[in-house]
């Protein structure tokens, strides 16, 4: 059975350092899994650093302290997978991240669309993206990703604008999904060089104005299947076709 995986707040040590698990993460391990001193775990900085450590503590019922016997450096992914999602309704955006995560996203970037339901201004906005990166760093530890995704700041039109042209411009990958589109997702292979950048529209869709700009940006409409999927998991499946298609997968 492989170690259960958590996520430090801090570095991971070198091998035959002590590190602490503390907080939620430390409850979590001590109270809910009941780790004992002498069983392994594993532990993530979340930024490609995973250590194999023993439990040689339990402190309380919040604290679990180790030794690190081993540490693994995994290479940083490569391509780079960003998906702009098109904010959601009501949990759909949380579902969402989840999803994008466990599939293999690097990067979430919460767009507010024009035709979003949701909107999300002022502290709305700054806890929306808190509550992703909250659900972001949940989903990796559950999947037991060693990278753990970037959750961007709310970004607009213009910004999304900004990140195809230069995704285009530096011989990236930037695609805007369209039922209508006539290119299919899955005939595409993407450098494994550079940044492929992905734009999820809303329940709406996206409006006609935004895919001019999209389009002047050098981004291409592209689209999955027969099917037209939610807005909470057609970046998942389309991330997923990107993932395999690129070698990330293999």
């Amino acid at each position: 059975m492989t170690a259960p995986f958590f996520l430090l707040d801090g570095p991971v040590g070198a091998p035959g350092s002590d590190v602490a698990l503390e907080g939620p993460e430390g409850r979590h391990a001590v109270s809910v899994r009941r780790i004992a001193v002498g069983e392994t775990v594993l532990l993530g900085d979340g930024a490609g650093r995973v250590a194999t450590a023993v439990c040689t503590a339990v402190v309380g019922r919040d604290r679990l302290e180790a030794r690190v016997e081993s540490v693994m450096e995994h290479p940083v992914p490569s391509p780079r997978v960003v998906v702009v999602q098109a904010l959601p309704k009501g949990e759909r955006g949380d579902l969402s991240v989840e999803l994008l995560t466990e599939v293999g996203v690097d990067v979430v970037v919460p767009w507010q669309a024009s035709r979003s339901v949701a909107v999300w201004k002022g502290e709305k906005a700054q806890r929306g993206v808190e509550k992703w990166r909250t659900t972001a760093r949940e989903a990796a530890k559950q999947s037991r990703r060693p990278y753990v995704p970037a959750v961007e700041p709310l970004a607009s039109t213009a910004d999304v604008v900004a990140l195809l042209r230069a995704a285009s411009s530096s011989g990236g990958t930037a695609l805007v999904l369209h039922e209508a589109a006539s290119l299919r997702m899955a005939s595409l292979k993407p450098r494994t060089d550079a940044d492929v950048v992905l734009v999820v529209g809303p329940e709406g869709g996206i409006s006609d104005d935004e895919l001019v700009l999209f389009a002047e940006a050098g981004a291409l409409a592209a689209r999955l299947g027969p099917s037209v999927l939610r807005t909470s998991t057609a970046g998942t499946v389309a991330a997923a076709v990107i993932l395999a298609s690129a070698g990330r997968w293999d």
